[in-house]
């Protein structure tokens, strides 16, 4: 059983910089893939990034490509999100998730739309909402 907690939500201006930090615990290792979704009033959950479990690969979807950056501290067990330049309409509440299959993130990725991504994620953390102010 993994547990996740998200933290760093607030309010921010469009065009700043906000980070998001997601502490896991439990589980027999820190040997799971990794990943940040949204979801909007209203609207499905979207996949942001997700990253390895050894940290060395990441990916984007492309709504935040190039803005956003994703890591991991494997010592400290927690992911993180760097939001750049974050845009009005990315007010969301955001999640972390842990994925524990036996697919790793770079096929996940690859084979799977990004709607679906979140299918192969295990755990949840409970949410921190952002809200990007004009």
């Amino acid at each position: 059983q993994v547990q996740l907690v998200e933290s760093g939500g607030g309010l921010v201006q469009a065009g700043g910089s906000l980070r998001l930090s997601c502490a896991a615990s439990g589980g027999t290792s820190s040997r799971y893939d990794m990943g940040w979704f949204r979801q909007a009033p209203g609207k499905e959950r979207e996949w942001v990034a997700s990253i390895s479990w050894s940290g060395g690969k990441s990916y984007y979807g492309d709504a935040v490509k190039g803005r956003f950056t994703i890591s991991r501290d494997n010592t400290k067990t927690t992911m993180y999100v760097q939001m750049t330049s974050p845009k009005t309409e990315e007010k969301a509440v955001y999640y972390c998730g842990a994925n524990i299959g036996w697919r790793e993130v770079d096929a996940v990725v690859a084979t799977l739309r990004p709607e679906d991504i979140h299918w192969e994620y295990d755990y949840w953390g409970q949410g921190t909402k952002v809200t990007v102010s004009s």
